[in-house]
């Protein structure tokens, strides 16, 4: 009989290496499918909690925030890319790409996850920013996006006109900070066991079968 593995998968929707780390844990859970399911909460992180309503043009916010030069930028960015690409999701994003303030995108996430549509809107997100360089920050875009996962639109469009999740998702943020996320993806599995960042499929694949084998995954 399969196990489940409990995970809280503590991310960004503009966070690459979170984009790169969900590929990495899919890839890992197909390859243990026959020993277990996992049922996966997506919990907010904000990146960058303070980015104006029109963003911030990517090369300008990465060298500002993380005082790198331009080439530094371009080739992390080409090595997020590269490796996105070993999981088969695609990252089309250049110096002019915005990073958008994603307060809204995780309030819709809130819901979506009371709707029973969270993984899939996550997902779409995701593509959205990363390989569509959609403005994640847009009221019709996350509208359409609920749409496409599954959710009816015109109660999205009511969700984010309202205050609806804002308190859950900063009590959500402020207790994964008090437990020492600092940086994400941070995934908990069994509420006991942390894998950080974006790792590769192997890697993810041979710490779920660690976990599965300690006896308090029994």
């Amino acid at each position: 009989m399969s196990k489940t593995l409990k995970i809280d998968f503590v991310s960004d929707v503009v966070c690459p290496w979170c984009a790169v780390g969900l590929g990495g844990l899919d890839a890992a859970l197909e390859r243990i499918s026959q020993e277990a399911v996992a049922d996966i909460t997506f919990h907010p992180f904000e990146l960058n909690p303070n980015m104006p309503a029109d963003g911030q043009e990517q090369l300008e916010h990465i060298t500002g925030k993380y005082g790198i030069s331009p080439e530094q930028a371009r080739a992390n960015r080409e090595q997020i890319r590269l490796r996105a690409a070993t999981v088969g999701f695609a990252m089309n994003r250049d110096d002019a790409s915005r990073v958008y303030n994603t307060f809204d995108a995780h309030r819709l996430l809130a819901w979506a996850k009371e709707e029973g549509k969270q993984v899939t809107l996550k997902r779409a997100l995701l593509k959205a920013y990363f390989t569509d360089g959609l403005k994640i920050d847009d009221v019709g875009v996350l509208a359409a996006l609920a749409e496409s996962a599954g959710l009816d639109g015109a109660q999205a469009r009511a969700v984010l006109a309202s205050d609806r999740f804002a308190q859950e998702v900063k009590e959500e943020e402020a207790l994964w900070a008090s437990r020492g996320i600092r940086s994400v993806p941070a995934v908990i599995v069994n509420d006991r066991y942390l894998i950080e960042g974006g790792q590769p499929p192997e890697a993810f694949e041979q710490q779920l079968r660690a976990i599965l084998a300690a006896p308090a995954a029994a």
